[in-house]
């Protein structure tokens, strides 16, 4: 299997540096005090040897028993990282050699403590997540950082989104959807709706007040037409009644339609739509016209631009929008989100749910998922480099074990000065 370092990112080298000055200089102080239980032992034999006193037996004692405790101490915190003296002592170099079994027991131990159903819901239900984040979200700044990185993904994913690519999806998602789905039956079941309402009515009103207008303001034109139409044997007088009675008796009838909503010509008008709207829902003919219809709008060179250029537009307008701190885009976001923070402030019912959904989310991926994600550990660990892992660990947590060298040496005095006096007590 292939061996990694463990990468280090550049802003971590100088803390590392700090660290293994620290390491240093606690191994020199752990070393010191052996060097001095050692001082102490060789100046206490000479002593002894010399003649003096008593107690310089207790002083040897103890120091003896520091050198003891100091060498002990510093095998077996040296055999966690490496093999003593590079001697291959069994069970030594712990770290190198159990490398991959450490990696499996932190894996089973997150997963197991940190990563297990119970633990997730009593974490997040102690740390009460929607009421904190409404406080926050509450604060006018905080909700106005939130939209500011919001702008800020907006126009990221904009910019990474290529526009032929967007409008590929926008014509293979939309465009060809509207083609496929007939038109008729939803169009004539809508038109119905509208007709049965009487929602049209404003617009036939609208039209009768057009062609009355129209009739009123082209009585030449009538007249016109009359004289273009009428045989040439006609005497002109004749033609000038004629077209007259003409547009009296058109201008009464728009006249007629515009006022009267009960006229037979607005009456036909709706049995007519009426029927148009049934026949777009059930005949078969009518249907076909509809999708004919549909296609030639759809084929039109300036529906196929305007479907091209909906993407750019819309693009054009979302980046406007983020970018300009005053926009209504952002405002609206802005208020939206200070809302949303007063409102799980002081709304139990929507905190409630929001933790309800949170939990649910949360103990899902931990029921489904805790294996995958405790795997990154395991894998992770046996990826690296065994002799570079060691350093790594010795150097996080090298010099708080210096301390167990240190109190190895300091205990051992005190044990062996308690072990020769109760010695000396009693023979």
């Amino acid at each position: 299997m292939e061996q990694l370092t463990p990468a280090v990112p550049p802003g971590v080298l100088a803390n590392e540096e700090a660290k293994r000055r620290g390491l240093r200089k606690m191994k020199l102080v752990a070393l010191s005090f052996l060097l001095g239980a050692t001082v102490v032992f060789l100046l206490c034999g000479w002593a002894q040897s010399a003649g003096w006193p008593g107690w310089v037996g207790y002083l040897k004692a103890a120091s003896e028993a520091g050198m003891v405790g100091a060498l002990a101490d510093w095998f077996a915190v040296t055999a966690l990282f490496r093999h003593p003296m590079r001697l291959p002592i069994p069970h030594t170099a712990i770290i190198p050699n159990k490398k991959d079994q450490l990696g499996g027991s932190l894996s089973e131990f997150v997963g197991t403590n940190f990563l297990s159903e119970d633990v997730v819901r009593d974490k997040l239900r102690r740390i009460g997540i929607s009421r904190r984040l409404g406080g926050w979200l509450a604060q006018p700044d905080n909700a106005e950082r939130v939209t500011s990185e919001l702008a800020n993904a907006v126009k990221g994913m904009m910019t990474v989104l290529r526009d032929e690519d967007v409008q590929a999806v926008l014509e293979q998602a939309l465009v060809r959807r509207i083609v496929a789905q007939p038109w008729g039956p939803p169009l004539g079941k809508l038109l119905g709706q509208v007709f049965a309402d009487g929602a049209h009515y404003k617009l036939v009103d609208l039209v009768a007040d057009r062609c009355y207008e129209w009739v009123r303001d082209n009585h030449s034109a009538m007249l016109r037409v009359v004289s273009e139409r009428a045989p040439s044997w006609s005497p002109r007088f004749v033609d000038a009644m004629l077209a007259d009675k003409v547009y009296g008796e058109v201008l009464s009838f728009a006249w007629a339609v515009k006022t009267d909503v009960n006229h037979p010509m607005r009456l036909a008008l709706d049995k007519f739509l009426a029927e148009f709207a049934q026949d777009l829902q059930n005949d078969p003919e009518t249907m076909a016209r509809a999708e004919a219809v549909k296609q030639q709008i759809l084929d039109h060179p300036d529906v196929q631009g305007l479907i091209g250029s909906a993407w750019t537009t819309a693009k054009g307008m979302l980046i406007s929008a983020a970018e300009d701190p005053s926009s209504e885009l952002r405002q609206r976001v802005r208020e939206g989100l200070r809302s949303l923070g007063v409102r799980l402030v002081e709304e139990d019912a929507l905190r409630s749910k929001v933790d309800g959904w949170v939990e649910g989310v949360a103990v899902h991926l931990v029921i489904n998922y805790s294996r995958e994600i405790t795997t990154i550990i395991t894998d992770t660990v046996e990826r690296w480099d065994a002799e570079e892992t060691s350093r790594k660990i010795e150097l996080q947590v090298g010099r708080d074990l210096q301390f167990i060298r240190i109190n190895g040496t300091v205990v051992g005095a005190l044990a062996g000065l308690l072990i020769y006096t109760v010695a000396q007590l009693l023979f």
